[in-house]
């Protein structure tokens, strides 16, 4: 059995949590594409994208100290750039409607509404790259958008959602529900597809 190896090396880590730029910059370019990827999908744009990057790049040097070294570097720096999103999307929340957002976390609806891709066949119909998916994800209401990329992406559950984001059980479900049929939609419309 293979054993996955942290591919940062140990030096850069203890660079870091001296305020060594080098080791800063060095781990900054290692992850920059990864975690633009995270960003991506909790934002509308690139321009978000790029500032929830920063600020969880300050962060991820500012809490050096807190890295424990059990686990995965990689992993640890993705939960703090998951985590920016999430505090990103809360301070935004309400004011998504003010900026012409047309659904906002509190949209309830019917928690047991049948979920769209449970259909393994309609998925093989679908031949799309990550990009077309990505895009059509930054195209969800920032609401569906968050609910879909916890529950999908970072697998939690809808009660790990509904405390992170200070909502219910029921409309982490619907909101999830829904992004996954809006998503589909929107996916079918600019890909032509049945």
């Amino acid at each position: 059995m293979e054993v996955a190896v942290d591919p940062i090396p140990v030096e850069l880590i203890d660079g870091c949590l001296t305020g060594d730029r080098r080791c800063q910059q060095r781990i900054y370019e290692t992850f920059y594409g990864k975690m633009l990827a995270v960003c991506l999908r909790y934002t509308k744009n690139t321009d978000q994208a790029k500032d929830i990057l920063q600020d969880g790049f300050i962060k991820v040097f500012r809490s050096m100290d807190r890295f424990n070294r059990e686990g995965s570097f990689e992993g640890w720096v993705r939960r703090i750039m998951v985590n920016t999103a999430i505090d990103h999307f809360r301070r935004s929340k309400n004011s998504y409607l003010l900026l012409g957002e047309d659904q906002s976390i509190e949209d309830h609806g019917d928690p047991d509404v049948e979920e769209p891709f449970d259909d393994p066949t309609e998925e093989e119909e679908m031949d799309l790259r990550p990009a077309d998916v990505i895009n059509a994800m930054q195209k969800l209401t920032p609401a569906y958008r968050t609910v879909f990329n916890l529950y999908v992406f970072e697998e939690m559950t809808h009660k790990e959602i509904a405390d992170e984001l200070g909502i219910s059980v029921g409309t982490s479900k619907s909101n999830l529900a829904k992004a996954k049929g809006n998503l589909r939609k929107i996916l079918k419309q600019e890909h032509r597809l049945p």
